[in-house]
């Protein structure tokens, strides 16, 4: 009769076989599946360079450095959409950002969990919300209150430079921030509100027998623990404001001006793709249109890869405060 460890091996033997061929498969899929991430990233900047050649073969670096946009003459320059389009993101920025984390520190630490959950969900929900209705709810709600607020702003800050101009019925670069700020919102709340959710609870409970209060916990150990997490989110914001296109569309104005006053009208790289791509009849128009879309993709790119490096730095200095 063959012992229990005979029929052990047997049927080792007869697994392993299989077993390893299914791990290999495995392991190759998941490889594939993980290079095809870079493969569509290529033939993204492949495809938007080979059809913005006319226009590059054109206007070389000018293209980038004037701010001269005329189809009627064939002449293209996109200065005026790149200022456009980081300063209403920055201007997103340093309004979302205060009320986010303002919102995740409340929801994560201070709110009972009655009214914790329901607040969370009607956050959650506005990153749902199509932009096309943030871009419809700007024009019949916002535009009003903001031509209103830009004439009191006008008449009582009207000597700085930011605040002077003439006002534009509520269109305008401001008006496009403020919407901005809206929408970027619940990205930075959840992210932020998630990551808070993350610092153990020993770490908290260490500060208060300290004798630390409530701020002091906040600002020290869970700040402080989870600040990487927070510059994520915040970058997970700016790029959704550096790519949104209709609902700026719809509030900005489209002008392709450059102007340090927040009240003028202004343009945005995919504001100026989504106005006039279908009006483009002139190949080089085409192409100049494409040519705004592989230079946004080529600042977007940017912009994370420095803000992975900046993430990467924080959790570098946390790791080594920890130890």
């Amino acid at each position: 009769m063959p012992s229990e460890a005979h029929l052990l091996e047997k049927n080792t033997k007869g697994h392993l076989p299989r077993t390893a061929f299914i791990d290999r498969c495995f392991r190759l899929l998941t490889l594939a599946l993980a290079l095809l991430v870079p493969v569509i990233l290529l033939v993204l900047g492949y495809t938007l360079f080979h059809a913005a050649l006319p226009s590059i073969r054109q206007f070389g670096g000018h293209f980038l450095t004037h701010s001269i946009w005329d189809p009627v003459h064939n002449y293209y320059g996109i200065l005026f959409a790149i200022f456009g389009t980081v300063v209403s993101s920055l201007l997103a920025l340093l309004i979302a950002v205060p009320i986010s984390l303002g919102t995740a520190i409340f929801l994560a630490e201070l709110a009972p969990r009655w009214l914790s959950d329901p607040l969370s969900f009607m956050v959650e929900l506005l990153a749902a919300i199509p932009s096309i209705i943030y871009g419809m709810w700007g024009i019949f709600v916002l535009i009003p209150v903001m031509n209103d607020f830009e004439l009191w702003l006008g008449a009582h800050a009207g000597k700085f430079p930011p605040f002077s101009g003439t006002v534009n019925g509520g269109y305008g670069m401001l008006t496009a921030g403020v919407v901005l700020a809206i929408m970027i919102l619940p990205y930075i709340t959840s992210v932020s509100r998630e990551v808070m959710k993350t610092v153990p609870m020993a770490q908290r409970e260490a500060a208060y027998a300290l004798g630390a209060t409530r701020w002091e916990v906040i600002r020290g150990p869970i700040l402080r623990y989870v600040r990487s997490g927070i510059l994520g989110a915040i970058i997970l914001g700016l790029g959704r404001a550096l790519g949104e296109t209709m609902a700026v569309t719809m509030v900005i104005g489209n002008a392709s001006v450059i102007s340090v006053s927040l009240f003028s009208l202004g343009n945005t790289m995919p504001s100026l793709i989504a106005s006039e791509f279908s009006e483009a009849t002139e190949k080089l128009h085409t192409a100049s249109l494409v040519e705004v879309a592989l230079a946004l993709v080529i600042i977007t790119v940017i912009v994370n890869g420095f803000a992975r490096l900046l993430i990467w730095s924080v959790a570098g200095s946390n790791r080594q405060g920890t130890q």
